[in-house]
């Protein structure tokens, strides 16, 4: 059908295209339900579910938004993997609504808002929203912000504005990278205008709205040192390099037909009937390179690049019109992308299989949910071999929160003990008591390097899983029974490490 583009003054939207985008946004949402309980949790999730049971405005390395989620699924649907990532399926449903929203924003009709709502079955939404993680929460959030913005700047509704800022403050209890959004957004009004907007007594009331929204969030952060700037700190080290060189690469990567949302940055700077919105287009370009000075993930302008995306439906849309040879060609693409999205994202190969795939190399996040159960029972064997008097004095310590959480979720059917970790925020649930002097350890670490951090060590084996999957785990991780030669309460502060 015929997209148009009016002008400023006269720009209407086209009737929401309930049907066909309801159906896109049911068929992901049903499609995430029907693959939840393959494979295994991802670390992220074993780590959600331990600091579900420790309830806290704030932790080190994130708000409290998802654990808490993941803690409220337990609750309401057992304690299995298919609990935790019911609200993340029903999230992404959500989350192809708001493009097509955003689309029919700016004028695009049926056509664009289903192509729009199309998105979610990209590489990067359907990994995020397939395991229980921050990443498809922070996607409702840049896309609400971004719809409100676009209410308030190209159809002058400046109440708008206090509704961006609510939901901004909001996001702010699940991930602080909003910040980065609002930042980028404010730096490309003043660069690029509408300046008056900057001057809008709507637009302060709606920055005031979200830091009343955020503040207990914020005072967190305040109290206890900013430890989110020390965890920013500590993955600039790790991954700084590689998630500089991945950044450009990466964005073609995250959804499927990057044409599209090229399209929507192009129409933006270059037509005059969206002036009001091209600051748009700018903070991506400032976004990109924000992160590539502060060496952020390639994957943070996810929910940018998504709305950027919607955009574009309506030139894409507009470039169809009556030419059928292009619809078919861009119909297509759709399916080809979304094909590739699942096979890259959902665990749609048996396990068994899985070894030596291209998903399996591509995502990390497939192979992350590959091997729990047996890295435990490994442990549990170390463990079995310790007399029965070591036994009663012994803890489990892991090297990292994802084995922390396996060996919490895993261990204590097998009669293990407590689990610590000195990782991220696991290192405030510690120390152990100074009367637990035999160690089972879990760690990513030569046997040097073992006996520097937790005394006198003896390997008992590298870990494997029988699908023959690589991940962190099997490449580097050992089981060791250590007995440290200091208390605990002076080992302790050693033993804390970000990332």
């Amino acid at each position: 059908m015929t997209e148009t583009l009016t002008p400023r003054a006269e720009v209407g939207r086209e009737p929401m295209a309930w049907l066909p985008v309801g159906l896109i946004a049911s068929a992901v949402t049903l499609l995430l339900l029907a693959t939840a309980s393959r494979y295994d949790y991802h670390r992220d999730e074993l780590y959600f579910r331990v600091l579900g049971n420790h309830p806290a405005w704030g932790y080190v390395d994130q708000p409290p938004f998802t654990p808490l989620l993941d803690r409220l699924a337990i609750e309401i649907f057992g304690d299995s993997v298919w609990a935790i990532r019911v609200p993340y399926a029903l999230m992404l449903g959500l989350a192809a609504l708001l493009p097509a929203v955003i689309a029919r924003e700016v004028g695009g009709g049926a056509g664009a808002q289903s192509l729009a709502a199309s998105v979610v079955f990209g590489t990067f939404p359907l990994s995020s929203a397939h395991i229980g993680s921050t990443a498809a929460p922070d996607l409702l959030v840049w896309l609400g912000v971004i719809l409100f913005v676009i209410r308030a700047l190209l159809h002058d509704r400046p109440r708008a504005w206090l509704w961006a800022g609510l939901v901004a403050g909001l996001g702010l209890y699940n991930k602080h990278l909003v910040v980065l959004l609002l930042l980028c957004l404010a730096a490309a009004l003043l660069v690029l205008g509408p300046r008056r907007a900057l001057r809008s007594p709507w637009l302060w009331a709606g920055a005031a709205v979200a830091l009343l929204a955020g503040l207990p969030n914020l005072i967190y952060q305040v109290a206890d040192g900013f430890p989110q700037l020390e965890m920013a700190r500590a993955l600039a080290e790790d991954k700084g390099d590689e998630s500089r060189v991945l950044l450009l690469p990466f964005q073609f990567l995250l959804l499927g037909l990057p044409p599209v949302w090229i399209a929507g940055i192009v129409t933006l700077l270059r037509d005059p009937r969206w002036r009001p919105i091209r600051a748009l287009a700018v903070a991506y370009l400032l976004m990109l390179i924000l992160l590539l000075v502060v060496a952020g993930q390639p994957y943070y302008p996810l929910g940018l690049l998504t709305a950027l995306f919607a955009i574009g439906a309506v030139p894409t849309a507009r470039w169809l019109d009556g030419r059928p040879a292009r619809l078919r060609w861009l119909v297509a693409g759709v399916v080809v992308f979304s094909a590739m999205g699942i096979a890259t994202s959902l665990p749609v190969i048996p396990e068994d299989r899985l070894a030596g795939s291209i998903p399996a190399a591509m995502n990390q996040t497939i192979a992350d949910q590959i091997g729990w159960p047996e890295y435990v029972a490994q442990v549990a064997d170390a463990y079995r071999t310790l007399p029965a008097a070591d036994q009663a004095r012994a803890v489990l310590f892991a090297g990292n929160y994802g084995e922390a959480g396996a060996l919490d979720r895993y261990g204590r059917p097998l009669g293990l003990p407590t689990v610590y970790s000195g990782h991220n925020e696991l290192h405030h649930l510690g120390p152990p008591p100074d009367d637990k002097t035999v160690v089972v350890a879990l760690l990513q670490a030569d046997p040097a390097r073992a006996g520097q951090l937790l005394g006198a060590c003896t390997e008992h084996g590298a870990l494997r899983n029988s699908a023959g999957v690589e991940n962190e785990e099997t490449e580097e991780a050992h089981v060791y029974i250590c007995r440290p030669a200091v208390p605990w309460r002076a080992l302790w502060p050693s033993l804390q490490h970000y990332g």
